[in-house]
């Protein structure tokens, strides 16, 4: 099955990071691809993270989205922070934070972030192979 697409809003809460994970999981059993909940929800709990932290007084909402096409998973997470664009660096070993895309680099086939208005989408692809399929 290909030409799958589901979009959910959460509250820009720390509560949500949960509530995100949990509706990855959810969507991807659906979708008939166990094999990709532990990585999806990791990059999904990171992504949503970061929105929380990061984005405060931006907006209410940040939106999950999912899809599934061409034997790609696409994990997007939009939020309205327009101010500053994520980028991948390397913490020290000092470092509290800094972590989340350094995780979703060694994830993901493929990731970036696009502009929107207002706002940005970090989105991650993840190769979709007879292996991950339950």
């Amino acid at each position: 099955m290909s030409g799958r697409t589901h979009i959910k809003r959460f509250r820009a809460h720390r509560d949500s990071v949960p509530a995100a994970r949990r509706h990855v999981e959810s969507i991807l059993t659906e979708w008939r691809l166990g094999g990709l909940i532990d990585e999806t929800t990791l990059i999904a709990s990171e992504l949503s993270t970061n929105v929380v932290n990061h984005a405060k007084g931006t907006g209410d909402y940040f939106e999950l989205g999912l899809r599934r096409r061409n034997g790609t998973l696409v994990l997007e997470v939009s939020d309205s922070y327009q101010w500053r664009m994520p980028e991948l660096r390397t913490p020290t070993l000092d470092d509290l934070s800094g972590r989340g895309l350094v995780i979703v680099d060694a994830i993901a086939a493929k990731w970036g972030v696009r502009p929107r208005d207002p706002g940005k989408t970090v989105w991650i692809h993840l190769a979709i192979s007879q292996a991950e399929l339950t």
